[in-house]
């Protein structure tokens, strides 16, 4: 995995670049990013570089021995770590490399989810387990076999328990030439004793602008629909890609129709939308009513004067704001939100779609048309 592979993230790169130039490379690190940035494949790239026998400007060479064997993942001198399910046969991450370097060659942009669909989990939670920890200290302790620095890619710690403490002493003290890069999404469920004695790089998310020009470029959907799809990821590369697979359609002028058959108090077309919503698939319903509730959460911010903080795409902001300034008011949206939070909660828990959206259509009428608000909210008039 080379720098140039990976979206967007230049200056995190550039940083990463400029610790090896000036052999500043800290032997413990922490990449903190949100789900779906390219944590991992950072760290990858970054291992790669600081090994790489021939390293150019800002980039491995890609052709050298080492880089050959990092783009297989086979590198004697890289290990990984992982979160797994132990049983009778699974002690250690070894265990399960196959796995793990034939998903991570296919893409390195997962979740847990997609990680845990890979196994056989059954009811297991999974998790570092003490026998991880003594196995990393034993391929720690040897030499490096090939490669300058040895490193160990730890993704996700957040899922050692305390037993994780058992890797204080080799994190603090590492042998000569060790690198440890862990990867983590969450700094509040990692073991403090091991947060202090890392350096943190913190990774921010994708800008809408790199998730639509991957989708572009990697989906066949069109402008409009990646545009929607970055919108709702909120910089989640993972969930952009998944939305693309599933989604059809503009989810931004469906949901907007859809509260104007509410403002206009079309019942007929109402029920023809809950017809075709049926349709969907549970997946695409749930990603629905999702837009849906990021969409009303930037009109929210219009109404609130904070239009500055806005992330809607040119064309659907135009239609935001018009709706914000002669339709709704701030108790209204959050009187809709709170409506299809609760219609996303039941779809997750296989309610019947039809029943459902019709319910949410006549919700959106009584609190767009009539003015209805549930019990407690105070309608607000403009």
């Amino acid at each position: 995995m080379q720098f140039k592979e990976i979206i967007g993230q230049e200056k995190v790169k550039q940083q990463l670049v400029q610790t090896v130039k000036e052999n500043r490379i800290s032997h413990a690190q922490l990449f903190l990013s949100p789900v779906g940035s390219g944590a991992l494949p950072l760290a990858v790239a970054y291992a790669q570089y600081i090994n790489c026998l021939d390293r150019k400007e800002n980039d491995s060479c890609g052709v050298c021995s080492s880089c050959r064997k990092y783009e297989r993942l086979i590198h004697p001198d890289l290990h990984f770590s992982y979160p797994f399910f132990a049983s009778s046969s699974i002690k250690t991450a070894v265990d399960v490399l196959d796995d793990w370097r034939n998903m991570l060659l296919q893409d390195l942009y997962f979740d847990m989810d997609i990680w845990r669909s890979k196994l056989e989990a059954a009811n297991k939670q999974a998790n570092i387990p003490i026998g991880e920890c003594h196995d990393i200290i034993k391929k720690l302790s040897y030499k490096a076999f090939e490669a300058q620095t040895k490193v160990l890619i730890m993704w996700l710690p957040e899922y050692l328990d305390k037993s994780g403490n058992a890797l204080l002493k080799l994190i603090e003290e590492p042998p000569a030439n060790t690198l440890f890069i862990l990867v983590a999404q969450s700094q509040d469920q990692i073991l403090t004793t091991i947060l202090s004695r890392t350096q943190i790089v913190k990774i921010p998310k994708l800008t809408g602008e790199e998730i639509t020009n991957y989708l572009l470029e990697n989906t066949g959907v069109n402008q409009n629909q990646a545009i929607d799809y970055s919108f709702l990821a909120d910089g989640n590369l993972i969930e952009a890609k998944a939305l693309a697979a599933d989604i059809q359609g503009d989810s931004s002028g469906v949901f907007t129709s859809w509260l104007r058959m509410g403002f206009g108090n079309k019942v007929p077309d109402l029920i023809d939308f809950t017809d075709e919503a049926a349709k969907w698939g549970r997946e695409n319903q749930k990603n629905f009513l999702k837009y849906g509730i990021n969409y009303l959460r930037e009109c929210c911010l219009i109404i609130s004067g904070a239009e500055a903080l806005v992330k809607l795409p040119p064309l659907t902001m135009e239609t935001a704001k018009k709706l914000s300034e002669h339709v709704l008011t701030l108790p209204m949206a959050e009187a809709i939100i709170t409506e299809l939070e609760k219609a996303h909660y039941h779809i997750e828990r296989n309610a019947n779609p039809k029943i459902l959206f019709l319910d949410v259509s006549l919700q959106l009428v009584k609190i767009i048309r009539f003015k209805t608000l549930p019990q407690g909210t105070q309608y607000i008039y403009n």
